[in-house]
């Protein structure tokens, strides 16, 4: 991490909107932040009036730390305002989906199509006995029908858990028990990299491991190969169920605060956490950040690059640009199939004028050459957008001069799955934009800089730099930035309301660090023009390819492992993937097993996404004389530095051994 930070540090270059970006932009008025810093509760509102309701609420924001709720008794529903005031209008024959397989099929869906199949799913799940209230869970493959699944879920008041494709048959029964899902909706497989993805196999294997509230799976025939028939009497196909189903389905009217999704991330302690998100308040976040950050305007065709699995495809696939009447390209596969221009292709093919993806992808792109963008026509593209981890300036720039070359504004977002929308980006009609900082929080968004022991040491700006820092210290010298960790000080509306089933944890992960504050465990610098930016996670979260992963989890399938006694796992940098699963290991006395088997074993309780870059076969392991096992040394000899404090541990020299070890084995 340390020489990240050192290129954040150096970065200088300043790109400003150009005038003719400027003056068609959405939002270009700079005074839109003072205007929402005044009165947030009250800006909020103003942007959930953009949204349909059924009913007006009757109070904007209801606060009792760490719960809020937003718009409280008004009520809507989400599949009306990102599908039916769409197709009951002039969008109604513009494309919602532009959707390209793996293997090269096309389809293009209108809102009026769109809503046809909406009410043919949702018609089906309730023929099922889904009903309000109840969970689906929804383990697809990037079809059309996913996006579709979720909003029939949204259309009939069930709340779906989409759980991401390339996770296992542990992780699938882990998260629909924890939902107590009634209904799994999955396929026969998917495609990825010229491989199907074996879907109907892995959910069969997580039936078998216990799914008791379970009754039926929907199986959708993408692949059609006979071994893949349904097997299971739970199983019903998609063709015989929802082909024939009616399109008239009416929206169930939805309370602000009414469940919409769960959607489960890694936790520290191993176990996924279920992330709860209601109707009104991230309805309106989504719809309203898609429309600023995006500058999305009626005839973009917009292509975000992210899975529905992960939440950057619930937010700004499906809901954000949806509830926008937005064409929204999908695309099922991986970016170098079956070559390595296919994105590029893709942008050429469709006209594709916003391009929202994540630094890992960026930086596989630039390992592969700039010939591959470069044989193809990008002049549609407008703005590009980055997700998912921080991006360093070099790919910033890369990304600017090669994809956008130097005419698109790039806008480098900060959120994640518990804040449900972006809450640190610029505003590209407005905001200068810096290589590697996502900028200013948005409008209505209150951020600060805090110090381990609680301080508030965000810097005060006034027009010519830095006036003070918030707890009343003198102001840092010009040119100098203020480091600590990233708090949210200020209820916004697109929050979780907490994680599924266990509000002790939701308050001691995220509200016990900071009183009254909200702390999503990132580091952070601000530096003299109030730019923010982001420098990774503090706590034992890994960032794997814009994807958190708990060392936790990662250390529980390792020890499940027959021949594992213990295990330590840490994040190393990596060029490409931000980080990477580097993992230490004791066998157990008399066993054995191989480096690749154990990778194995790792991506078959977890998923693919998790298979370690390095497993380290070691005789002990650093440890405090609590029994702590200190990861921060093993970062130092998997980073190749100078190992730091030992003095805490129960036998120093383990550490000093393994790092000779390790030094060794890399070389």
């Amino acid at each position: 991490m340390s020489e990240t930070i050192e290129t954040l540090l150096d970065e200088s270059r300043l790109f400003p909107p150009s005038d003719e970006f400027r003056a068609q932009a959405n939002l270009n008025d700079p005074e839109i932040y003072a205007r929402a810093a005044a009165d947030p509760v009250a800006f909020w509102e103003e942007q959930a009036k953009d949204l349909d309701w059924f009913e007006p609420w009757h109070t904007a924001l209801e606060w009792h730390r760490p719960f809020a709720k937003w718009f409280v008794g008004g009520k809507l529903n989400a599949c009306y305002n990102c599908v039916d005031r769409h197709a009951a209008g002039p969008r109604a024959d513009k494309i919602a989906i532009l959707w390209e397989g793996e293997p090269g099929e096309v389809r293009k869906i209108t809102y009026r199509e769109l809503k046809d199949e909406v009410c043919r799913i949702a018609n089906a799940l309730t023929s099922l006995g889904v009903k309000k209230g109840d969970r689906v869970c929804i383990y697809l493959p990037m079809v059309p029908e996913l996006a579709m699944t979720m909003l029939a879920c949204a259309r009939i008041g069930a709340a779906h858990s989409v759980v991401f494709g390339g996770f296992s048959a542990d992780s699938l029964a882990e998260r629909t028990n924890d939902a107590q899902a009634k209904v799994i909706v999955t396929a026969d497989g998917g495609y990825r990299r010229g491989n199907v993805v074996p879907l109907l196999k892995i959910t069969e294997d997580a039936l078998s491991l216990g799914c008791a509230s379970v009754e039926t799976v929907l199986v959708l025939n993408r692949i059609g190969t006979p071994s893949s028939e349904p097997r299971n009497p739970k199983f019903r196909s998609w063709g015989d169920l929802v082909l024939h189903q009616s399109t008239d389905c009416p929206c169930e009217p939805m309370d602000s605060e009414d469940l919409l999704f769960i959607l489960y991330t890694s936790g520290s302690t191993g176990k996924p956490k279920g992330i709860v998100h209601t109707t009104g308040g991230y309805l309106t976040q989504a719809a309203v950040t898609s429309k600023w950050v995006f500058d999305l305007k009626e005839n973009d065709v917009y292509f975000c690059t992210a899975d529905c699995g992960w939440v950057t495809g619930h937010s700004y696939i499906v809901y954000g640009p949806m509830a926008n009447g937005a064409t929204c390209v999908m695309y099922e596969g991986a970016p170098d199939s079956p070559d390595k221009d296919r994105f590029w292709r893709i942008i050429e093919r469709y006209g594709v004028t916003i391009l929202y993806t994540a630094p890992t992808a960026i930086r596989a792109f630039m390992k592969w050459g700039s010939e591959y963008p470069d044989g193809c026509d990008l002049s549609s593209l407008r703005l590009l957008g980055s997700v998912g981890e921080p991006i360093n300036p070099e790919a910033w720039i890369w990304y600017h001069e090669v994809i956008g070359k130097k005419r698109c504004p790039v806008v480098d977002t900060w959120w994640q799955t518990e804040t449900g929308s972006i809450m640190i980006a610029p505003l590209p009609g407005i905001t200068a934009t810096k290589p590697g900082s996502a900028t200013q929080p948005l409008p209505g968004i209150v951020a600060a800089v805090m110090s381990e022991d609680g301080r508030d040491i965000t810097p005060v700006h006034g027009a010519l730099g830095y006036l003070a820092c918030a707890d009343g210290r003198d102001a840092p010298a010009k040119g100098a930035e203020v480091g600590g960790i990233l708090a949210i000080t200020h209820p916004w509306p697109g929050m979780t309301r907490g994680i599924y089933g266990d509000p002790d944890r939701f308050q001691k992960v995220y509200w016990d660090k900071f009183p009254n504050h909200y702390f999503p465990g990132d580091g952070t610098k601000v530096d003299e023009d109030g730019y923010f930016w982001l420098l990774g996670r503090v706590d034992d979260i890994m960032l794997v390819a814009g994807h958190n992963i708990s060392t936790m989890e990662v250390e529980s399938a390792l020890v499940d492992h027959h021949a594992v006694a213990e295990a330590a796992v840490i994040g190393k940098t990596h060029e490409l993937k931000g980080q990477a699963i580097s993992a230490f290991v004791i066998l157990r006395t008399g066993a054995s097993a191989t480096v690749d088997e154990l990778k194995a074993h790792v991506a078959q309780k977890i998923g693919a996404l998790a298979r370690p870059d390095d497993i380290f076969l070691c005789a002990d392991l650093p440890k405090t004389r609590s029994g702590k096992i200190m990861r921060r040394l093993l970062r130092d000899v998997a980073e190749g530095r100078a190992l730091g404090d030992t003095t805490t541990l129960a036998d120093p020299t383990i550490v000093r051994a393994l790092k000779d070890q390790y030094e060794d084995k890399e070389g």
